[in-house]
């Protein structure tokens, strides 16, 4: 059975590679607005859903041209990254410029956070007549999917504006969510975290590793 991650993250990659997993990666491309008075909850949710619905349109488009390109069953993983401030409702995402950074940091800066990550696979197979017939449209049907989202507290530490502006210039804020990153330059603002580091990073892997368990029933080993 093929596995796919729907993701262009190199982080979460990197973290899929270390489980001795085989699998190809699919790049999405989705709104990631978050909707008027929509939590945090339902916001993570809806985007790793609407990353496996935009995941098997693309897979259906490329069976059109060669059936053989993937096995008739497959395991898309989605997955979304987001910060979440003390109040529980303000999200940290992706920041847009160097303002929108600076004003989410002031807000970490010695203080805690917590990072969301939400895990979706969606285990689909090639109905039996598109696999059978050339003559058949290539339509995946949803055999079973299910989310999982991981929270870790993150501690910062007081932060000045030097050491935001020396961040900000070194370009890794520019596509990590809350505009910093743990494997990286990002770690020496981190006093402490609470929970899994992998979910920080990007995927929480035994999670992750858990979860296409459950969805396929087959143990991964």
């Amino acid at each position: 059975m093929d596995i796919i991650l729907a993701s262009g993250s190199p982080r979460r990659r990197e973290l899929l590679e270390r489980a001795q997993l085989e699998f190809s990666t699919l790049s999405v491309d989705i709104d990631e607005t978050q909707h008027d008075d929509e939590s945090p909850t339902d916001y993570i949710e809806r985007m790793v859903a609407t990353k496996a619905e935009a995941a098997i349109q693309q897979l259906a488009s490329r069976l059109k041209t060669d059936k053989s390109c993937f096995s008739d069953s497959l395991i898309i993983l989605t997955s979304d990254t987001i910060g979440v401030l003390a109040d529980g409702q303000t999200v940290l995402v992706k920041p847009v410029d160097r303002e929108h950074a600076y004003s989410m940091w002031q807000q970490m800066s010695d203080n805690v956070h917590e990072v969301w990550t939400a895990v979706q696979a969606t285990y689909v197979s090639l109905s039996s007549k598109a696999a059978n017939s050339s003559t058949h449209e290539p339509v995946f049907q949803i055999i079973n999917q299910q989310q999982i989202t991981e929270r870790t507290e993150v501690t910062f530490i007081a932060l000045t504006a030097e050491m935001m502006s020396n961040y900000w210039e070194s370009g890794e804020p520019a596509d990590k969510a809350g505009g910093y990153g743990i494997q990286g330059l990002g770690a020496i603002w981190v006093s402490r975290i609470n929970g899994s580091y992998t979910n920080v990073v990007g995927l929480p892997l035994p999670q992750t590793l858990a979860l296409i368990q459950n969805v396929t029933d087959i143990s991964i080993k």
